[in-house]
């Protein structure tokens, strides 16, 4: 799958992204469990779409990274996309953008995509 293929409340996605921007992380607190969240953006070869990261994600996940996500599903906030693994997909680091061989090896994200 591709990211112009997503569509909102659209579940059980595999697609394969480069992480081109990584927010800082930030802890939260929900029905007194605490965990981390984390919003970056990834990109293939016909768009963008924010990704959130949950806990150890957070970690696993680096700017620069090519991710494999397996059976995610897509959200809708503020009228953005956004991907997620929630409690039943996966997130795999396959390698970097540099072994992906990209022709697009960015490393600044537009301003207004990700604010």
């Amino acid at each position: 799958m591709k990211v112009r293929d997503l569509q909102p409340k659209q579940g059980n996605v595999d697609i394969t992204l480069s992480i081109v921007d990584k927010r800082e992380p930030r802890e939260f607190n929900k029905f007194g469990k605490t965990g981390r969240v984390c919003s970056c953006v990834g990109e293939d070869d016909t768009g963008k779409v924010f990704v959130t990261l949950w806990n150890e994600q957070v970690d696993k996940v680096e700017k620069g990274k090519v991710v494999k996500f397996e059976n995610a599903y897509v959200n809708e906030y503020k009228g953005d996309m956004q991907l997620t693994t929630g409690k039943f997909g996966t997130i795999e680091v396959i390698e970097t953008e540099g072994t992906q061989n990209k022709s697009q090896n960015k490393s600044q994200v537009d301003e207004e995509f990700i604010d």
